[in-house]
């Protein structure tokens, strides 16, 4: 039997909620909504990926993971998660820290997470091999394409 979704006044139905009861109380299933927030959402809201789509297909392509493990994009995001996100040849290492209720600035969004210092030092670390990797040649033929393309997958 499915439970149905019920503030802590017990309201049935949102319109029952707002008029019985206020967003501060609003549960499903037992769990506090205020606390938790959905992780395709979180990344969204924190400027992490520019559209929540493209927040989505990462989370189910296996590029983001939440505590070690890997999510599926409904996953309920709390305060303390430790969240590695994947994109292109990048990884960052963050620790929610707070929970946003909108898309703001991104003078904002970094409030809502801090990044691990070996993120910090691994992206460091990676933008100085590209500052001394040598220039390249022109434009790579095929077979340096295909290398270059092969080396990305690894």
């Amino acid at each position: 039997m499915r439970k149905r979704r019920t503030c802590a006044s017990g309201c049935a139905s949102f319109t029952d909620m707002l008029v019985y009861g206020s967003m501060e109380s609003y549960a499903v299933n037992g769990v506090d909504q205020k606390s938790t927030v959905r992780i395709d959402k979180w990344l969204w809201c924190v400027r992490l990926f520019k559209s929540r789509s493209q927040a989505s297909e990462a989370v189910a392509g296996g590029r983001v993971h939440v505590n070690g493990e890997r999510v599926k994009p409904s996953r309920a995001v709390r305060p303390g998660d430790r969240i590695a996100v994947t994109r292109d040849e990048m990884r960052l290492e963050v620790v929610v820290q707070g929970l946003p209720t909108r898309r703001g600035p991104a003078v904002e969004a970094r409030t809502y997470y801090l990044e691990t210092p070996q993120s910090v030092a691994a992206r460091e670390r990676r933008r100085e091999e590209w500052r001394l990797a040598p220039a390249p040649q022109g434009r790579p033929d095929k077979h340096e394409r295909r290398a270059l393309r092969d080396l990305r997958r690894r």
